[in-house]
């Protein structure tokens, strides 16, 4: 069950940050900017302010950064496959 506690913000930061790259609202410049922001937010949320869960926000943050590249790559990829 810990796993599913560890994984769950990280995988709804993903999610919200890929909806928000989606958006032509929003630059892709301030995208990593908005993740350490909802990161660190969400971390101080779940388990107060130290500065430890500080380190936890950033690492939120990062891994939805690089799901978000990676999603975006594969889809690439797989579009350029599929032409030609």
């Amino acid at each position: 069950m810990d796993f599913l506690t560890d994984f769950t913000p990280y995988a709804g930061l993903a999610v919200l940050l890929y909806a928000v790259r989606q958006t032509n609202k929003v630059s892709n410049r301030y995208i990593p900017i908005i993740a350490v922001v909802l990161g660190i937010a969400f971390a101080y949320w779940q388990q107060g302010i130290s500065p430890g869960t500080t380190v936890e926000g950033l690492k939120y943050a990062l891994l939805g950064i690089g799901t978000v590249a990676g999603v975006k790559y594969f889809l690439e990829k797989q579009a350029e496959e599929q032409k030609g």
